[in-house]
Order: C-alpha cells, then structure tokens, then sequence
C-alpha cells in the first residue's frame, strides 16, 4: 500500500466555500436543518475527481492520505428502507455529476444523520482510498481491502452541513454504463422487467424467491435498445417481498458494480423511485398451442466446421455495411458460432447469421433448443427469430421473435454454454429459417456470444 500527499494547484477559500449553497439555481432545496451548524473546515477541499484521478494514476492501488485534506459531496445512497448497509455513496453535485465515491462506515442506521440530499465534508488525512467491489471507495486500511470507518471515529472525519440539495437524477441508457457513471444518482427511462418476470402465473419479487441465496439479481430491460442491467436487492431490503412492477417507464437509483466485480448493479434507495406508468413494449413473439418436442430430430447443427463458410445453406451477412461477421472458433475441442463487436471500430453494426431452410411439412409438435455461451457481458444484443418466408435479405423479411431467454453472463471474463429452453415453434410455417441477430455498437454494447447445438425437435 502507498501513502501519497496531495499537491494542490490552487487553494480555496475558507469563507467562499463555506458561502456555497449548491451548484442548482432553483428554490427547490430543503429547509436547513437549524440544529446542524455548518462545520469548520480547517484544510483544503479537493474534488472527488481528483481522489478518482489519483485511484486510476495508481492502478487501483490502495492508498492512505497523508494532507490535511477534506472532500466534500452530497448523499445519494440512503439506509433507511434497508437496500443500503454501512456505507455512504457521495457524488459532488446534487445536479449533473461527473463523479461520485462509496463511504465504508461501520454505523446503522445513517440515513437518520446523513440523509438523502445532504451536503458533507469528509476529512481524509489518515483515511485510505481505493477499489473495493469494483467501485471508488474511501475507508481504512483493511488488508487488501478499504476497510470501514468506525463509529467512534465517523464524526470527526464525516461532518455534515446544514444544507440538505434536491439531488436530480441523471439520465442515462443502460448503454450508457462505464465506470465514470459508478457512484451517481441516475435515472433509467422506458424500462421494464422481462415478461417472464412478471407476466406469469408467479410473478417475481424483489427478493423473495426460493432459489435467492444472497441479493436478489432481476434482469431490467430497456424498451429502446433491448440492453439489459440488473436490479439489485438486499436481504435486508424491507421491499424485498414485493412483486416486481408489471408495467414500464422510469426509475431512479445509484449505479454500483457487484460483488464480484463482474457486472454493472442498479440499486434502490426505496421502490417509489420506480414510476413504471406506460404500457409495455414487448415485441409480438410466437406462440404455439399444444404440445411440442419429439424424438425425431429435425435439424442440427454444431458448427464442428474450421471455417463459418463451409456451413452448407447458412447466411451470414451484415447489413450495415460493416465487416463484423460470424466466426467459427473453438476451446477444447468444441467449435461454436461466435460473435463479438469488441475492438471491431463499428458504432453501429446489425450481423445476421441464418440458418438453411428447413422443412418441418413432414412432422408435428416441433421445438427449437440450443446452447449459448454469454461473455464479456454489457448487454442483451442478441436476438432470435423465425420466418415462413426468407427473401434473401433479412432486412426486407417479415421476421417474428422468439420467446427465448438470452443468458446473462460476467462483464469481465467468460461464462460458461447454458442451455436455451425448448420453445414451441409448430405453428411456424411448413419451411422456416432461424435468424440470429446481432446488433452491436463498439465500445459500449459488444457483448460476445458462443452459439452451439442449435437443434430441431418434433414427431
């Protein structure tokens, strides 16, 4: 661990800093707490952009703080519905941030002092800074970790002021998730949980479910882009029974990574930042009555081929213009279909990868299977459809949607093949196409998927 002593390259006055009410020009702020005296700050203020400079200048790196400095910032996170534990999240303008940072701190409850809103200095001499969680954290040392602040300690080193801000909710899309937007207060607008969340004969909950061991991890899903995030729960949530909002719009809440650092987190400060007031946007799918999935195979195919090319029948083509395409590529002797907009230079690319007609005129009771692997995850890109009537051109083809659950996987490493289940593709037409769509934008949605085993079942 290394101990740093920050060089400031201007000074702030004392006075002017204690005169600033905020960054908002409105009348819209909380009545200052009378009881709470502004305190005096005896150093000099830094920005948390500064402290996250100097975490990306050391890789990471803990570090403990050697100048008499102070950070101040506002309060996103609140305790006080339970979904937060032991841990302030700050961000420096209660409008507009451009960076924010978490607080470990070994008290509960917090919101009854550090409210929603609240203005706070936090003096960091002694203090350790780094990444715990995958997120900015400022704390004590703890091994390899940023420890927790104690309780006798927190209030000589995390002084409130009298000012309580409106905090405004930044509006961003799911796309939009980078680690400059970790620790703010944002807003997701025309969202919504997966119909097979919630349009069910048991719909879910926030955390209540059986197969819950930890935090609740529900999958949200933008009716724009179709990229989805996850909506975490803690198991001390007092929201935690709720059923999860059947309908779409908006909802508000800090952007935070998981556990294990695999994945961007949305977290609730309480359920009525959730404004889910608009009808849904689910895209007509098929759906067939009746039974389906036989002994007879129809169809199959698992890519045991070295180039994508020597797939009899099969399309692959962008559409865009661009050269992202369908590869074949292989680990441990197993050869898949794989697709990734990492590195590829296009913002914009739609990739179509098409399965050779099939004829199903012959059978009954016909089901689609197949087996995904979902990497580097930063969003559902991958969609799947069938057609009775291929043009040659996907984009001129009435294609109709699949209701097939694309797996989730880590953002920073690889998962692992999970199976697609069985849906009941009978009602489809006599000769059908499967068509894999692809749509990336590079950097932000590159999603890369191994597809194997795509299989046609029926009697």
């Amino acid at each position: 661990m290394k101990t740093i002593s920050f060089k400031l390259t201007f000074l702030f006055i004392l006075a002017l800093g204690l005169m600033t009410t905020s960054c908002v020009e409105d009348d819209d702020f909380d009545i200052p707490d009378v009881t709470v005296t502004d305190p005096e700050i005896d150093g000099e203020l830094v920005t948390i952009g500064s402290i996250l400079g100097t975490i990306q200048q050391n890789q990471g790196e803990n570090f403990t703080i050697e100048s008499n400095i102070y950070v101040e910032g506002y309060v996103i996170s609140s305790d006080e519905a339970g979904n937060f534990f032991e841990e302030l999240i700050i961000q420096d303008k209660p409008e507009n941030p451009t960076a924010g940072i978490r607080i470990s701190v070994n008290v509960n409850p917090l919101f009854t002092k550090y409210n929603f809103g609240r203005k706070i200095y936090v003096k960091l001499q002694g203090l350790t800074v780094g990444i715990t969680n995958g997120v900015a954290a400022i704390g004590t040392v703890d091994g390899n970790r940023v420890g927790q602040i104690q309780e006798s300690q927190s209030e000589d080193v995390i002084l409130r002021t009298a000012e309580t801000a409106e905090i405004v909710p930044l509006p961003v899309s799911i796309s939009d998730f980078s680690d400059n937007l970790e620790n703010l207060y944002v807003q997701l607008n025309n969202v919504q949980f997966p119909r097979s969340s919630v349009l069910v004969d048991e719909p879910l909950t926030f955390l209540a479910e059986p197969a819950d061991e930890f935090d609740g991890e529900r999958v949200l899903e933008s009716c724009d882009s179709g990229n989805t995030t996850i909506v975490s729960t803690s198991t001390f949530a007092d929201f935690r029974y709720l059923t999860l909002p059947t309908q779409a719009g908006s909802m508000a809440g800090v952007l935070s990574r998981d556990f294990f650092d695999e994945k961007f987190i949305f977290v609730l400060n309480t359920p009525e930042t959730i404004n889910f007031d608009q009808e849904r946007c689910d895209p007509d799918l098929l759906f067939c009555d009746g039974p389906s999935g036989g002994s007879t195979t129809i169809f199959e195919e698992d890519f045991e081929v070295s180039n994508i090319s020597n797939l009899t029948g099969w399309t692959n083509v962008n559409v865009s213009g661009g050269n992202l395409d369908y590869i074949i590529s292989s680990f441990s002797g197993d050869s898949y279909a794989q697709i990734s907009g990492f590195n590829s230079g296009e913002t914009d690319s739609e990739a179509w990868l098409i399965t050779p007609q099939i004829d199903l005129s012959a059978t009954v009771e016909e089901d689609l299977s197949l087996q995904i692997q979902t990497n580097y995850d930063n969003g559902k890109i991958l969609t799947i459809f069938i057609t009775d009537n291929y043009t040659g051109d996907p984009t001129t083809t009435e294609w109709t949607q699949l209701d097939l659950e694309i797996p989730s996987g880590p953002s920073n490493g690889f998962g692992v093949f999970q199976p697609v289940s069985p849906t009941n593709i009978s009602c489809a037409g006599e000769n059908v196409w499967i068509g894999f769509r692809y749509i990336s934008s590079d950097p932000n949605a590159t999603t890369r998927y191994h597809i194997d085993d795509v299989t046609i079942t029926g009697n």
